[in-house]
């Protein structure tokens, strides 16, 4: 496989992990921070907006992941770039979103 195929696979691990806080936070009716907020990617957003921008994090995974990048479930290397692609993604909201929430230097 080539390099853009990873890449692909990279892609849909980011927007699969980026959907979870979405639609978890959406569920459970909770405001959170949205690239539709004021300020972007600050401010809080409602939890029905939270809920459509986390599903449409999954089609976004699911065209990288199934439809353009042709993902094998038996391939390891492609379990490997989509893992590396959630967790940059993780890693990047833990220090973004830990500014707001407290997680960047919590209470002992």
């Amino acid at each position: 496989m080539n390099w853009l195929h990873y890449l692909l696979m990279f892609g849909g691990g980011v927007f699969l992990m980026n959907a979870v806080p979405h639609v978890v936070s959406g569920v459970l009716g909770q405001p959170f921070q949205s690239p539709f907020a004021k300020p972007r990617g600050e401010g809080l957003s409602s939890s029905t907006i939270n809920v459509l921008w986390g599903f449409a994090n999954l089609v976004l995974a699911y065209l990288l992941l199934i439809r353009l990048g042709a993902f094998h479930l038996d391939d390891g290397v492609d379990a490997l770039a989509i893992g590396l692609g959630g967790v940059a993604i993780s890693l990047f909201a833990a220090r973004h979103f830990g500014k707001f929430h407290g997680g960047n230097a919590p209470e002992r």
